[in-house]
């Protein structure tokens, strides 16, 4: 039970750095993505506990109210006639599996999500739960022991009554809106800002009162806070409530994909906010902008560890990159390869030579997956000022990668911080090994509740909270037939 009021205490640290001028992410633990066996299908012919009948009618109220509170499903299962017991402790064992392991089945991973959920048995914990008669204990132990996610089934809770409720109207397209428009769309705005912001009057024109309410959206939505609705605004507030519910699920899927505990020391990147945070001792230390792979080239959600440190990496070019992008502007330009420090290697190969020009910068972070995709340094830094921050083919750049580097080699009187900057300006490859490896997580975060348990979303640019979604609504409705 320490552990498990520890997980939730550390998590409840995180949200704090949202308020920062990097608006830093919630991340999480790692599962190894390349050893990972397949989360077996649990057998059906083994000796199932035999229940009271008080235990069954408490077990037949537990599973409906449960499945929707822990976000398996988006609206209640039509009502079908009660399960006989053998019927009803497989559907038990069931939820449970999904709800502490994930709901998804193995072939409905896409190739991008390298995380896998530990293998779990829910069997030996519920019969002990039916012999000791604390079913409602064994339920309430089941969801991931973090704060992160009970920040999101309380979320759940508040949009699906939005929902209920009829959720909003949309905001009709039209000229920015900002302080002193009046108008039918202003009034709109007021009614839509109101339903996730009780400090919203229900009347008024655009005044300075509703300009720092839209500024708490935008911070919400991982926006620039400008206090105008222009057209990023606009499209973020007429996401509908049934797609924040969800996306809210989708989050709460991919919670459920991590281990029970955390590695104290580790690094997390957001891939969807383009913010890494590192952890020391458990404790947030370090928080900086990214930048992550844009739609078409995405990051992909693994864990790993860094081993070392590459000052001055050169940058040896993927094929893709060479073929359809580099290559091309050689042909155009006879002189573009001398001039940016690329050199042909066996006829084919591209590399480019560390130094000021490398797109890798000074610094790469290299980590074993199987995407090859690692942390790196970057020659331009325009991008990080902006709040999309999107663009790469699927590394992640990093805003204050020196930083980084001392961080991780502190306590190695070879690579002090003068030592690291010998290296890099005496401009040889060094590889710097690190006395303690560090965990990293590349993990796709789009809505987080925040201390005062107020939710925050970003956008979904791969849209996988959507693709999420639907295949958790699929596998429910699956298993609710297989459990018939």
């Amino acid at each position: 039970m320490g552990d498990f009021k520890k997980c939730r205490a550390v998590w409840a640290l995180v949200p704090a750095l949202l308020a920062g001028p990097v608006q830093a992410q919630q991340v999480a633990p790692p599962i190894v993505v390349r050893t990972l066996p397949p989360v077996a299908a649990q057998p059906q012919n083994r000796s199932l506990p035999t229940l009271s009948a008080a235990q069954e009618a408490q077990l037949s109220m537990l599973l409906g109210v449960d499945a929707m509170g822990q976000g398996l499903r988006s609206a209640p299962a039509a009502p079908a006639a009660p399960l006989d017991q053998a019927a009803l402790v497989r559907a038990a064992l069931d939820h449970a599996h999904a709800v502490h392991s994930g709901r998804l089945d193995p072939a409905d991973f896409e190739k991008n999500w390298g995380l896998r959920p530990a293998a779990y048995d829910p069997l030996p914990g519920f019969a002990d739960a039916v012999r000791r008669d604390k079913l409602a204990a064994w339920f309430a132990a089941l969801p991931p022991p973090y704060s992160g996610y009970d920040g999101l089934e309380k979320g759940l809770q508040v949009y699906r009554a939005i929902v209920a409720n009829g959720g909003w109207s949309p905001v009709a397209a039209g000229p920015d809106l900002t302080i002193g428009a009046s108008g039918a769309r202003v009034a709109a705005l007021r009614q839509r800002l109101a339903i996730e912001d009780k400090d919203v009057a229900a009347t008024g024109g655009f005044d300075a009162d509703l300009a720092a309410a839209v500024q708490r959206a935008q911070r919400r939505y991982g926006l620039n806070p400008t206090g105008t609705v222009s057209v990023q605004t606009l499209a973020a507030l007429n996401v509908s409530a049934g797609d924040r519910v969800r996306q809210i699920m989708a989050n709460m899927e991919r919670w459920r994909w991590l281990p029970q505990e955390l590695p104290r020391d580790r690094i997390q990147v957001n891939i969807a906010a383009a913010v890494l945070t590192m952890f020391d001792g458990d404790v947030p230390v370090m928080s900086m902008r990214a930048v992550t792979g844009r739609p078409g080239d995405e990051t992909p959600m693994l864990t790993s560890t860094i081993r070392s440190v590459v000052i001055n990496p050169p940058w040896n070019v993927p094929t893709s990159i060479a073929t359809n992008e580099l290559w091309p502007k050689q042909r155009k330009d006879k002189g573009y390869f001398k001039r940016n420090g690329f050199k042909v290697i066996d006829g084919t190969r591209l590399q480019q030579q560390a130094g000021t020009q490398s797109a890798l910068g000074r610094f790469k972070f290299d980590f074993d997956n199987p995407y090859s995709v690692y942390l790196h340094d970057t020659p331009s830094h325009a991008k990080f000022a902006s709040y999309s921050r999107l663009a790469s083919h699927g590394c992640v750049r990093l805003e204050k990668p020196a930083d980084l580097a001392e961080l991780l080699l502190r306590g190695d009187p070879a690579w002090s911080t003068e030592g690291i900057a010998a290296a890099v300006d005496k401009g040889d490859t060094v590889r710097a090994k690190l006395t303690t490896p560090v965990a990293v997580y590349l993990l796709y975060w789009t809505a987080f509740s925040s201390a005062n348990g107020q939710m925050n979303f970003r956008a979904d640019p791969y849209d996988w909270d959507r693709m999420l979604a639907a295949k958790i609504e699929a596998r429910s409705a699956r298993q609710t037939i297989a459990a018939r």
